[in-house]
C-alpha cells in the first residue's frame, strides 16, 4: 500500500505539472498496456489523472481519440464525455492491486479475463418435498401463443434521403459533420442494414405481432437507438415513453417487458445502490414502472421502482409466474460494477429477489418463466453473476420451466446442464432462448412466435417470422412471414415426437447433429442472421465446433469465449479460432471496449 501511496502521489505531481501535455502521458499509459501486470500498473498513473478532475480526465481520453483519427470527433468527445467520469470514478474507490482491478482492466482492455468464478454460495432454501418436472396430461390440452420481441433499437432521428453508407456506428440520421456531403446511399423509409430501425418499421412489427393474436407477448429490452456517444436522460426517457405508448396502441396482448442495457444514460450504466446515490438510474425505473403498470398492475410495477427493475408477477388464468430480471448488473461493460473493493456478489439484491419468488412459486405449485435482456451464457456476462444464477437455475430446475432473453441480436439458443464436465441430453436441465433482433443492423428484421403448452409451459414449437430488406416490397411495405418452423426444420433432424415438446433435451440432441452434419449447421449458421448478414463459419478455423460449444453453455464460464486483449476476442480452442457465439459487442456497436482497443492497436502499429 505504501508502494502505491508513494507512486500515485508522483504521478500526480507529474500530470499536475504537465497538465498540458496530459494527452502525452495517457498515450504513453495506453501504450504500456500490453498485459493483465502493465494493466494493473496502469491504475495508478490513471488515480492520478482522476484527481485532477472529471473533465482533464475525460478530455485527455477525447484527445487521444481524435489523435488516432479512428472514429469521428464526434464520437470520441462523447463517449469519453459521457463514459470518461465513470471510469474516473472507479479507479478512485479501488486499489490497483485487487480483484476489483483485475475485472475494471478485464471490461476496458481485455486484460486479465478470469473464466473461474468467485466463490459464493447463493442461500436457497432445500426443497420440502423430493421435487419433479410438470407432466403433461394424455392427450395434451390445445396450446395457446406468446409472441418475444427484443431489441427494437428505434431511431426517432432517421431521415428518409439521410446518408445510409457513414462513416459511424449507426446512419441514416442528419449528423451535422455530414452537412454538405454528396449521398452516396440514401437512405430509404423502412431501414438499411447499417442503420437502426426507423419508427415506421417498428409500427410494422407491432402490427404483425398483433396479427398473430397472441395469449400475451414478451419483450426482452433495448428500446433505445445504438448512437452512444450522444444519448441523454431526456432522449432515453422519451425513447422509452414513446415505445411503452406504441405497444400499448397497437399489440391488444398484455406485454410483460425487460429492461435492456441500451434503456439507460450512459449505455450499460446501471449503479448498485452502494454507489453515491447522486449517481443512480431510478429515473428508468421510475419511467418504466409507471410505463408499464397497464400491464402490470400495481404491484409489480412497484417492483419494478424499488426492485431495480426486476418484477415478478402471474399470469392471469394460467398457473405460471414470470420473473423478468434486470440482468445489467451482471453485464460486464457495466461500469459501475468496478467502483468498489467489497465483493458483491448479489448486486442490488436480485437474487435473493428471484430466490424468493422462486420458493413462493413453488410452495403453491406454479411453474416459472425468467425473462431478461442478457443471456448467462454470453462472454459479456460476468462469470461470477452467471454461477450464481446456475444454482439457482439447479435449485429449481423443476419449477423453471422457461428462460427468454435477448440482445446478441441473434437467433440462437444456450443449454444449461446439470453437470457441464458430462453434456449429454440426460444432463440438460433448461435452455435459454435467444430472440433475434427488430433493427436490421444485424440482420433482417424477425421475431418469435411460441405455441406453448397449457399445462407445462414448456413450448411445443417455434417459429420465426422475418420481412426481408431485400425484398423489393420492403421499403412500400414490409412483409413479415415465417422464416422457418422449428419443428418442421430442426425437429426431423433429431426425429422429434410429434407430441414432444422442444426440451432442453432436444436442443442438446440438435447440437448433436450441428456437429455430425455440416449441412445441418451451415442451415443454422444462415438461421443466425435471418440471412440478411451470413458469416461464413466452417472447420477451417475451428469455428463450427467453438460455436456447438458456445450452444452448450447456458454459465459463462463454460463458453468457448477468452479476451485476450487487444481488438480481437480470442477462442480457448488451440487454434484461435471465432465463432457465432461471439458476439460480445454485437449489442454495442462502437463501445468504449471497442474505441479503446483501436486506440491501442494503433498506438502499438506506430511503435513497430
Amino acid at each position: 500500500m505504501l508502494f502505491n501511496l508513494w507512486s500515485l502521489i508522483a504521478t500526480l505531481l507529474l500530470f499536475s505539472s504537465q497538465r498540458a501535455n496530459a494527452q502525452t502521458n495517457l498515450t504513453e499509459v495506453l501504450e504500456s498496456i500490453v498485459d493483465c501486470g502493465a494493466c494493473l500498473l496502469a491504475i495508478v498513473p490513471l488515480q492520478g489523472l482522476a484527481l485532477l478532475g472529471d473533465d482533464i480526465f475525460s478530455d485527455a481520453f477525447v484527445e487521444v481519440c481524435d489523435a488516432a483519427k479512428l472514429e469521428d470527433p464526434d464520437v470520441c468527445s462523447g463517449l469519453f464525455g459521457l463514459l470518461g467520469p465513470i471510469i474516473a470514478h472507479d479507479v478512485l474507490s479501488i486499489d490497483a492491486v485487487s480483484t476489483t482491478a483485475e475485472r475494471l482492466c478485464d471490461a476496458l482492455f481485455g486484460f486479465c479475463a478470469n473464466k473461474t468464478p468467485q466463490p459464493f454460495t447463493v442461500p436457497l432454501q432445500p426443497p420440502s418435498s423430493p421435487p419433479s418436472p410438470p407432466v403433461a396430461p394424455n392427450p395434451r390440452n390445445r396450446p395457446f401463443t406468446v409472441v418475444h420481441i427484443s431489441d427494437v433499437h428505434i431511431d426517432r432521428n432517421y431521415t428518409v434521403g439521410s446518408e445510409a453508407n457513414c462513416t459511424k456506428n449507426i446512419c441514416c440520421r442528419n449528423y451535422p459533420d455530414e452537412a454538405g456531403e454528396p449521398i452516396l446511399e440514401a437512405a430509404q423509409p423502412f431501414g438499411n442494414h447499417q442503420c437502426d430501425s426507423p419508427v415506421d418499421l417498428a409500427d410494422s412489427l407491432l402490427e404483425a405481432v398483433n396479427s398473430f393474436n397472441p395469449e400475451f407477448v414478451i419483450f426482452t429490452g433495448d428500446v433505445v437507438e445504438g448512437d452512444i456517444w450522444e444519448t441523454t436522460q431526456e432522449g432515453v426517457t422519451t425513447d422509452l415513453t414513446d415505445f411503452n405508448a406504441e405497444m400499448l396502441s397497437k399489440i391488444t396482448a398484455t406485454i410483460y417487458p425487460a429492461i435492456g442495457n441500451h434503456d439507460s444514460n450512459p449505455v450499460n450504466s446501471f449503479p448498485r445502490n452502494t454507489t453515491n446515490p447522486a449517481d443512480n438510474v431510478q429515473w428508468v425505473f421510475d419511467t418504466q414502472s409507471a410505463g408499464w403498470e397497464h400491464w402490470l398492475g400495481s404491484n409489480a410495477s412497484e417492483q419494478v421502482d424499488h426492485m431495480s427493475g426486476s418484477y415478478a408477477i402471474s399470469v392471469p388464468d394460467r398457473n405460471l409466474m414470470i420473473i423478468s430480471v434486470n440482468t445489467q448488473y451482471w453485464y460486464r461493460q457495466n461500469l459501475w460494477l468496478y467502483d468498489s473493493n467489497t465483493f458483491q456478489p448479489d448486486p442490488n439484491g436480485i437474487f435473493a429477489f428471484m430466490a424468493d419468488q422462486l420458493q413462493a412459486a413453488e410452495d403453491k405449485g406454479q411453474l416459472v418463466w425468467i425473462m431478461g435482456h442478457i443471456p448467462l451464457g454470453k462472454p459479456d456476462t460476468i462469470e461470477d453473476q452467471s454461477n450464481y444464477y446456475n444454482q439457482i437455475l439447479q435449485r429449481y430446475k423443476d419449477t423453471i420451466v422457461g428462460q427468454f432473453f435477448g440482445h446478441s441480436h441473434k437467433d440462437q439458443f444456450e443449454i444449461a446442464y446439470s453437470d457441464y464436465d458430462n453434456q449429454i441430453a440426460a444432463n440438460a436441465v433448461g435452455v435459454g432462448i435467444i430472440c433475434p433482433a427488430l433493427t436490421p443492423t444485424s440482420g433482417n428484421p424477425a421475431f418469435k412466435v411460441y405455441e406453448v403448452d397449457p399445462d407445462t409451459f414448456g413450448i411445443m414449437n417455434m417459429r420465426i417470422i422475418f420481412t426481408n430488406v431485400s425484398d423489393p416490397t420492403f421499403q412500400k411495405k414490409p412483409t413479415w412471414s415465417v422464416y422457418y418452423d422449428v419443428r418442421e426444420v430442426y425437429g426431423t433432424l433429431v426425429g422429434l415426437p410429434e407430441t414432444s415438446e422442444l426440451t432442453p433435451a432436444f436442443w442438446h440432441n440438435l447440437t448433436e447433429v450441428f456437429a455430425a452434419n455440416e449441412t445441418a449447421f451451415q442451415l443454422f449458421n444462415t438461421h443466425i442472421s435471418r440471412g440478411g448478414a451470413v458469416t461464413p463459419c466452417d472447420d477451417t478455423d475451428d469455428c463450427r465446433n467453438n460455436t456447438i460449444c458456445d450452444m452448450r453453455a447456458f454459465r459463462s464460464q463454460n463458453n468457448c469465449d477468452v479476451d485476450a486483449g487487444g481488438f480481437t476476442l480470442r477462442r480457448r480452442s488451440a487454434s484461435g479460432g471465432s465463432s457465432q457465439g461471439q458476439d460480445a459487442s454485437e449489442c454495442e456497436g462502437t463501445g468504449i471496449r471497442e474505441v479503446l482497443a483501436k486506440i491501442q492497436s494503433n498506438l502499438w502499429a506506430r511503435r513497430k
